[in-house]
């Protein structure tokens, strides 16, 4: 048992705040005629049980030693299946096993971090059903955890399943107009992408007959080699792998329930979705993709480069022609999402640290992004565009740290938007030329909408005279973003300390396809 099962207390810690919530509703409610009291109390508790899972995950960092190559801070139970060995232990089956690397520990950060923020930012905005509100955001963060922790592959799905309902949940109550439709989609997509990964979740487990995420890394790329080059079973289990984690990244052509989703949910949903949600394709690529399916990894590598700069390119491009901010964040993700599949499959240690840095650098500016949106959307309810103009004279603070964002969003140096775009194209120019000018094609584009975007949102003079009356960030907003401009500078300027988490992960991944001529 790792360190007082300290990884179930961060994992199941909000789960029980949310059931505390529920179970003392009538407390909250005090009476009908008193929202107000049920939406400080419900807010409140989310914060106080978010804020304190991000303290824990502080505890888990100092517990980590990177320098450890291999996972720790280990929870290993026998849950079912299995065999009884010689000494009366059960060996293979099922089991609750939890554990963390560089990689983990960094993505459980980026959700600890983010959640207490989307709390204060529906605080005022989400008016009816605030404590069911607040306890859905709390399962998904548990179950967000759960994904990054789990060392066994059924116990992996069973969290990464889990996390659609909540969210379809959050969606589909307190989503826009259109908001069932979109959390139809969501769900549906997600859920069809992974039964592919459950057929060879299935076939794995009877084959090697453990489950055991480090076990299966280990024997997997024997247990199904590929002979003479000839496509084979490994292959299959990567292409069903790779429907899931395409879909949740999400990539090109499977990227159509994104901007719905984002466009219908609300604010915090939105940044949970592009901030955390979205990594997990990502990391699954990296924990399951590359270690267990190497020479399928190499076989197809042309192929998941094509997708991305396809990606890139072409969501960059759709970008640049919308008229709602929110949907053009979003297809600014499907872009950036690009660059991390380009880094993973680049199969070298520049490309898979920048891919790496590119999700936590994300997960911190696109969040950032939807806030921004969120803020004049709560005042003038509208996310059109043309609606605005002039910003700047009435909102100066607000405009600087759109400025910012927006800069990082583009990659400019010093911020931690350059540091991962830099690094995956450097990656991919180690693999092949023609994806890394593919991807900085993307960069010009994404220059070109993001400034479009800002020129015509907070430059030029108030036209609208709706926006005469308009407000600037309040206390609450500031201490919202504080956190977001000082991850985002601070990781720009010294990105050392993720390079040096995740070096213990990235370093046998690299090394297996070496072996391989990858």
């Amino acid at each position: 048992m790792g360190e007082f099962a300290l990884l179930s207390i961060i994992i199941f810690f909000p789960a029980l705040g949310a059931l505390l919530l529920l179970s003392l509703r009538k407390i909250t409610m005090q009476g009908e005629d008193n929202p107000d009291h049920e939406s400080r109390i419900a807010f409140l508790t989310g914060i106080f049980v978010s804020v304190a899972t991000f303290f824990l995950s502080l505890i888990a960092l100092a517990y980590f030693d990177p320098s450890i190559s291999g996972y720790q801070l280990i929870e290993d139970i026998p849950w079912f299946g299995g065999r009884v060995d010689d000494a009366g232990n059960i060996v293979g089956g099922i089991r609750y096993k939890l554990g963390i690397d560089g990689l983990s520990l960094l993505l459980v950060l980026l959700t600890t971090f983010l959640t207490p923020l989307c709390f204060l930012a529906s605080w005022g905005s989400i008016k009816h059903r605030v404590t069911e509100y607040v306890a859905a955001f709390l399962i998904l963060e548990t179950l967000m955890l759960g994904v990054f922790c789990a060392l066994d592959l059924m116990l992996f799905y069973v969290f990464f399943e889990g996390g659609l309902i909540p969210m379809f949940i959050i969606i589909g109550i307190w989503g826009g107009a259109q908001r069932v439709y979109a959390s139809f989609k969501f769900f549906l997509y997600t859920l069809l992408g992974s039964l592919f990964m459950l057929v060879a979740l299935i076939a794995m487990y009877l084959q090697a007959g453990t489950a055991d995420i480090p076990v299966l890394q280990e024997v997997m790329p024997t247990l199904f080699a590929v002979e003479d080059g000839q496509f084979g079973v490994q292959h299959l289990l990567w292409l069903a792998f790779f429907a899931s984690f395409a879909v949740k990244l999400p990539m090109w052509p499977v990227h159509t329930w994104l901007p719905d989703a984002h466009v219908q949910a609300p604010t915090a949903g939105s940044v949970i979705l592009a901030g955390v949600l979205l990594k997990m394709g990502g990391y699954g690529m990296l924990r399951f993709s590359l270690p267990m399916f190497p020479e399928a990894s190499v076989f197809f590598q042309p192929f998941v480069f094509a997708l991305s700069i396809i990606a890139i390119v072409y969501a960059s491009l759709v970008a640049f022609r919308q008229t709602d901010m929110k949907k053009l964040i979003a297809y600014s993700s499907v872009a950036h999402m690009g660059f991390v599949t380009l880094g993973i499959f680049s199969f070298t240690e520049t490309g898979v640290q920048g891919a790496i840095f590119q999700m936590i650098s994300h997960g911190v500016i696109s969040g950032a992004l939807f806030l921004i949106v969120g803020v004049i959307y709560d005042r003038m309810h509208t996310r059109e565009i043309a609606f605005y103009g002039g910003l700047v004279s009435r909102m100066p603070v607000y405009a600087a740290v759109f400025m910012l964002f927006t800069m990082a969003n583009v990659g400019l140096p010093g911020t931690s938007g350059f540091i991962g775009e830099i690094l995956t194209m450097v990656g991919g120019f180690q693999a092949a030329t023609w994806a890394a000018f593919g991807a900085a094609l993307g960069v010009i584009f994404s220059a070109v909408y993001m400034l479009t975007l800002y020129r015509r949102t907070v430059f030029g003079v108030i036209t609208n005279q709706k926006l005469e009356g308009i407000k600037d960030l309040t206390r609450t907003e500031v201490i919202i973003f504080a956190p977001l401009v000082v991850a985002t500078i601070v990781l720009g300027v010294y990105p050392q300390p993720v390079f040096n988490m995740a070096q213990a992960s990235v370093e046998p991944i690299i090394a297996a396809f070496s072996t391989l001529g990858g």
